[in-house]
C-alpha cells in the first residue's frame, strides 16, 4: 500500500492459496521488497500461518457498514516484542487489516496522490481508502489507536496482544468497527471493503505459526 511494505493491502498478489482458501475467496499478496511469503494453509472455519523470517498476507472483500468484527487466534511461536510505531523492525506475528471504501476526513491531497500511485502498482486490487490494523504484536505500550508509521494519514493501529503475549492459547477477540474509526479518524465510517491477515517476521528473522478462526462480521449486537 502506498509504501506498501507494512500494510499490504496494495501490493500485488503473486503466490497462490491453497484450494481451501481460494474458495472462500482468499488471495496471497506480498508486502513490496519481500523475498519470503508466509505459506497460509485453510483450516475449518480459518486459517493457519508457518514461515521462518517471512512477510505476506491474504486478503479478501467483504461488505457492508461497519458494525463488530470478532475472531479468535492463537500464535505458538512468533517474534518478540517490537517497536511497531515506528519504520523498521516493527515485526508482528499477526496483523488483522480491515479496509474501508471512504477517505478520512482529514486526508490531505498529497496522501491521495499516494494512494493512486499505489494503485497503478496494484492493477486490478481496487484498493481500501483508509484501514484499522489489529495487532497481535509491539510491547502492549503503544497508544489505544495510533497512526501506521508507514502510511499514517490513512491508517490506525491497535494492539490487542502485545508480542509478550501467552504462547500456545486461544484468545476470544470482538472490536467494534465504527467506534475505533471514529477514535481514530472522527466522522462515521464509510462501508467497508476487505480484511486482509498477515505477518512480518523478517526484520527478527523470526518463525511464525500461528492461526486465526471464526472471523465473523455483523451488527455488534448479534456478533459476539
Amino acid at each position: 500500500m502506498l509504501a506498501a511494505s507494512a500494510l499490504g493491502v496494495a501490493a500485488r498478489a503473486r503466490a497462490s492459496v491453497d484450494a481451501g482458501l481460494a474458495a472462500e475467496g482468499w488471495t496471497h499478496g506480498e508486502y513490496e521488497g519481500r523475498l519470503h511469503p508466509a505459506t497460509f494453509t485453510h483450516r475449518p472455519g480459518g486459517l493457519a500461518i508457518s514461515g521462518e523470517a517471512v512477510g505476506s498476507f491474504v486478503w479478501r472483500r467483504v461488505e457492508g457498514i461497519p458494525g463488530c468484527l470478532a475472531w479468535r487466534w492463537r500464535v505458538d511461536a512468533g517474534p518478540p516484542a517490537t517497536q511497531i510505531t515506528r519504520r523498521g523492525g516493527d515485526d508482528r506475528a499477526i496483523g488483522i487489516t480491515v479496509g474501508f471504501q471512504g477517505w478520512p476526513p482529514e486526508v490531505t491531497a498529497w496522501q491521495r496522490t499516494q494512494h493512486s500511485v499505489a494503485q497503478l502498482r496494484a492493477g486490478g486490487h481496487r484498493l481500501p481508502r483508509s484501514l484499522l490494523i489489529y495487532v497481535w504484536g509491539g510491547t502492549g505500550r503503544e497508544a489505544p489507536l495510533f497512526p501506521s508509521p508507514w502510511v499514517p494519514g490513512i491508517a490506525r493501529v491497535r494492539v490487542l496482544r502485545p508480542g509478550g503475549a501467552p504462547l500456545g492459547r486461544w484468545f476470544e477477540e470482538r472490536v467494534d468497527l465504527a467506534a475505533d474509526w471514529r477514535a481514530g479518524f472522527g466522522g462515521d465510517p464509510p462501508p467497508l471493503q476487505e480484511i486482509a491477515i498477515g505477518t512480518d517476521t523478517e526484520d527478527t528473522q523470526a518463525r511464525i505459526s500461528a492461526m486465526v478462526e471464526r472471523i465473523s462480521f455483523g451488527p455488534c449486537s448479534e456478533v459476539r
